[in-house]
């Protein structure tokens, strides 16, 4: 179905603009120009002004008005890195994102943001504003939001724009929602694609972590052919990254670092034991006294014996040397497998009006692991699904306790037992495997008139694109199924095989497995119809040069789907509980821009002008918005630029944010009632007093050791859009006496200060936050969003959606960019990227008010993000003859976690060599490399859901080696 829609999408999109192309041909009398997409890749062939990132009005590549960094074909070859997400999040101004080194699916639950966890999905985040406050740009459009078949993202996945396509990336690295519309809070990346190409490029790249894993294979080729009124471009790529397992590094061997037992005080082992785990509350008619239980021998098969004084029999008390340890069965980074294909046409119509047309697609295999299912049923299993309701029959053949034990559900005696579970080992590991398929076909007709002696350029664009991924999960239960198991003896009738639930590890037969378990599978789709109109000009001339201008029309219609199992939507599985989603919107909005040029070529004026824009929005769901943005640019000298502007932002809701259905997350952190050593339960009286407030025993009997806490998630319908302001100022220094007096090729340094204020924020308020605001402050709307089973036990915390206040962060950007001329021991260049970040708050909601919570020199923990005060990459590049060698540093300055814990300092190198033989008329490129060569391992975390360690900041533990072939005709 998708291939036929693709196909008529590719057939139709030409036609129709030739078409529309035809018409206003016919009513303005228009001639041909280059639009953004095409002259950006054609720069060197023409002498025209093009448009570049951070403008719609054309300008010289070499005066760029906005702070942007780009990164051609040969920085990102630099890097040794097979996805353009690890190379853009390497980015001292990128937060990170979500990247191969995230292995969540549904083993955490969906995250809140009602997007799915998008396993085997890479993002770019500017400014730790999340990735869906950066637009993601190709060719200067819109692109087709990702998906996993886990929800309904808000955003561009990056590992579906095949590298062979790639020409460059341009980063605008402020808020540009006047120009380029909703998502451009923090930034914009511009994906500029090949338009042009004489020949056949390709090259081959193999590489291996030095423990002897986590192979990556990668090859990309392209061919174009050029003519005098045509341009051909096609080609494709594949890559390939193996695993790397946690159990193959020592700082993710348990749930702590450092941790070497489930003993250790710290907890983090799960309850959902090997030999099982049986829990009752004090006061129940079983086990008066409480207490929870295992198996005294795994692999029970028959019916055991309980006696009650746990002397003898079957049966002994529970420690915390049973716990499960699940870390090692973990993904530090996970397998994917992407090839894709792209062509991309262009050709002179006549009358001097041109098309483009461009074609991606691209498949990608993925997958994530989790430990062995923790299957949990009872009151206290707290999964918001049948398990919660499940009682065990006396009947059952397996139940030592001779009577019922039940749940306490309508039309069952009241609830005699919390909780019994334990880890399904004998249903494998839980396994997500994803299949994405992604395509987007572009069409567009450009081209230029004159009018009273000034040339005036045209464009006009279609987007066609579409997303759609399906999901298997293998490891799954049928708690239908499960419930007759564990039910009367006399209805487990037909196909129905009595459950093991008690016997530990070993007892559960295939026929009962066979019986209750099941191939979970799901899909999602996402599709982007997008329609633009741009024209651009001079509309007189001043003293100081002409006035520039640009004016829009952009039509959009996004839709999203996400549909789970249908024993999931019933609420029949053991894991995560999810429910379908589809929303749709479309939008209408019109631009326009202007410079104006005040003064040059006076003192202290070498020039002077403003510019500003302004941009209409009119949702179907989220109502109208307009935005404005102004900047002044000033050059007292010719070699000194300073820049100063404001800008207004806008983001609507996405479709996952507004119709995402309730689901649950699960994450580590510790709940401050229970009482454990070292919690704030034992340490504080208020924290003792606002727990029993909040439904914990007052006796000190819930003792629930740190482990995975849910929490209930969802999009909300009634959201509003956030809105911003930022602020840059900034200056380019290049001073023209080091080319003159022979120090320098290149040099520029440049300084950018920025100010973002995010506000009606659209978040869920953190876990920790809501759980420390209950126990500590006893917010009675913090305290009303933890949900509590009569012993204590935390059911769920309440995490929907909302417009939770303002997210506020300031820094500062440094680069200095130097190149030496050629020498007689050859060219030498260095080149130094830094953020200073001086403020990074949220502001959410309590039930007096607000209460405003730095981030900036921590890590957050859950979801995983750290702040650090300072970031900066340097690169010292030298090239003499055929020999071009490279050194790559990253220093991450160290943060904290909330439990006061550092992390230390960190200091990343990565070394390259490339070979160009003259003897080979330098067509052959032989590159060596080696990423993390001082063996540096991330800085241990043990709030992070990491495997012990923050992956949107750190790398994977190891030295990672590469060899590259490429060629060039």
């Amino acid at each position: 179905m998708m291939n036929r829609t693709l196909l008529r999408a590719g057939i139709c999109l030409p036609a129709m603009l030739l078409a529309a192309a035809s018409a206003h041909a016919q009513a303005v009398d228009v001639g041909p120009t280059a639009a953004a997409s095409a002259t950006s890749n054609e720069a060197a062939d023409t002498p025209d002004d093009i448009i570049v990132t951070g403008s719609r009005i054309r300008q010289s590549p070499l005066e760029q008005r906005s702070p942007v960094v780009t990164l051609d074909s040969a920085a990102l070859a630099q890097t040794g890195l097979t996805s353009v997400a690890d190379i853009l999040q390497r980015l001292p101004s990128a937060a990170g994102g979500l990247n191969t080194k995230a292995n969540n699916s549904g083993n955490i639950g969906n995250p809140q943001d009602g997007g799915g966890v998008g396993a085997g999905s890479a993002e770019i985040d500017l400014r730790y504003l999340l990735a869906k406050r950066t637009l993601v740009l190709v060719d200067g459009l819109r692109y087709v939001n990702g998906a996993s078949a886990s929800g309904i993202p808000g955003t561009v996945d990056l590992n579906t724009i095949p590298n062979s396509s790639i020409e460059r990336i341009e980063v605008l690295q402020s808020g540009q929602s006047p120009l380029y519309g909703s998502d451009a809070i923090a930034g914009v990346v511009n994906i500029i694609t090949k338009a042009s190409q004489k020949g056949l490029r390709m090259s081959g790249q193999f590489g291996t972590y030095r423990a002897g894993d986590g192979h990556s294979y990668n090859g990309d080729i392209s061919y174009g052919v050029k003519g005098p009124n045509t341009s051909l471009v096609f080609g494709g790529s594949y890559v390939k990254e193996g695993s790397v397992r946690t159990s193959d590094r020592a700082g993710s061997q348990f749930p702590n670092p450092g941790q070497t037992t489930c003993l250790d005080p710290r907890g983090g082992c799960s309850g959902a034991a090997l030999g099982g785990r049986i829990v009752f509350n004090a006061g129940n008619a079983i086990r008066p006294q409480g207490g929870t239980l295992t198996v005294r021998q795994n692999g029970l098969t028959s019916r055991g014996v309980y006696d009650p004084t746990l002397a003898g029999g079957d049966f002994r008390a529970f420690t915390a040397a049973d716990r499960f340890n699940f870390a090692p069965f973990n993904y530090y980074l996970t397998p994917s497998e992407r090839y894709g294909a792209f062509v991309s046409f262009k050709g002179d119509l006549g009358s001097g009006i041109n098309l483009r047309v461009k074609t991606v697609y691209n498949h990608r295999n993925s997958q994530n692991q989790a430990a062995f299912l923790p299957l949990n049923v009872g009151p206290d299993a707290g999964t918001g699904t049948l398990t919660d309701r499940i009682s065990i029959d006396a009947t059952n053949p397996f139940n030592p306790f001779g009577v019922t034990l039940s749940a306490g559900g309508p039309g069952q005696p009241p609830a005699n037992y919390a909780l019994v579970g334990r880890r399904l080992v004998e249903g494998g590991q839980r396994t997500y495997n994803q299949s994405v398929d992604t395509m987007s076909v572009t069409a567009t007709l450009d081209g230029k008139f004159q009018v009273g002696g000034k040339t005036f350029y045209w464009d006009v664009n279609a987007v066609q694109g579409f997303n759609d991924a399906k999901q298997v999960f293998t490891g799954n239960i049928n708690t239908q199924r499960l419930a007759q198991a564990l039910g009367p003896l006399a209805q487990c009738t037909g196909e129905c095989v009595p459950f093991n639930i008690f016997g530990g590890a070993g007892s559960i037969t295939p026929q009962m497995l066979a019986f209750v378990g099941f191939t979970e599978r799901a899909k999602s789709s996402q599709e982007l119809r997008d329609y633009t109109a741009n024209l651009t000009g001079e509309l007189f001339d001043l003293p100081a040069g002409p006035i520039g201008f640009a004016v829009g029309y952009e039509h959009r219609y996004q839709k999203g789907s996400f549909t789970p199992d249908a024993l999931i939507q019933a609420g029949f599985g053991a894991d995560i509980p999810a429910q379908a989603a589809s929303g749709a919107f479309n939008s209408d909005e019109v631009y326009g821009e202007i410079r104006v040029p005040l003064l040059k070529d006076v003192p202290f004026f070498s020039s002077l002008e403003a510019s500003g824009a302004v941009r209409h929005v009119n949702y179907s769901i989220s109502g109208s918005n307009t935005t404005y943005t102004g900047t002044g640019l000033w050059k007292p000298i010719p070699d000194l630029l300073l820049r100063a502007s404001y800008a207004e932002g806008f983001r609507a809701p996405s479709i996952g944010e507004l119709f995402g259905a309730q689901s649950r997350s699960d994450i580590g952190i510790p709940d401050p009632c229970s009482n454990i050593a070292g919690s704030r339960y034992q340490a504080s009286a208020t924290v003792r007093a606002n727990c029993a407030a909040n439904g914990v025993p007052t006796n000190g009997s819930y003792q629930e050791p740190i482990g995975q806490l849910g929490v209930t998630t969802g999009g909300n319908q009634a959201l509003a859009p956030e809105t911003s302001k930022t602020w840059l100022f900034g200056g380019v220094l290049s001073p023209a006496f080091m080319r003159t007096s022979g120090l320098a090729s290149q040099f520029t340094l440049e300084a950018n200060y920025y100010d973002i204020k995010v506000s009606g924020a659209i978040a869920s308020t953190n876990p920790q936050v809501t759980l420390a605001r209950c126990s500590e402050a006893g917010d009675a709307l913090s305290c009303s969003n933890v949900v509590r089973s009569s012993s204590g036990r935390i059911s769920s915390i309440v995490g929907l959606l909302q417009n939770i206040g303002e997210i506020r962060t300031r820094g500062i950007d440094l680069t200095l960019n130097y190149r030496s001329p050629q020498t007689g021991v050859g060219i030498f260049g260095l080149s130094l990227n830094g953020n200073h970040l001086m403020k990074y708050s949220e502001t959410t909601p309590t039930s007096t008010g607000f209460s405003a919570i730095s981030y900036r020199g921590t890590t957050r923990g859950s979801p995983d993000q750290s702040y650090p005060k300072f970031k900066g990459t340097g690169v010292v590049s030298w090239s003499i003859a055929d020999v071009e060698a490279s050194f790559t540093g990253r220093y991450i300055n160290h943060v904290r976690e909330n439990t006061g814990a550092r992390l230390d300092n960190t200091f990343y190198g990565d070394v390259q060599l490339t070979f160009s033989p003259a003897f080979l008329d330098r067509k052959f490129d032989f590159t060596a490399g080696v990423r993390n060569v001082f063996n540096q391992d991330p800085p241990a975390c043990t709030t992070c859901t990491g495997p012990n360690y923050d992956p949107t900041t750190y790398d994977v533990p190891g030295q990672f080696g590469y060899l590259r072939l490429s060629y060039r005709m």
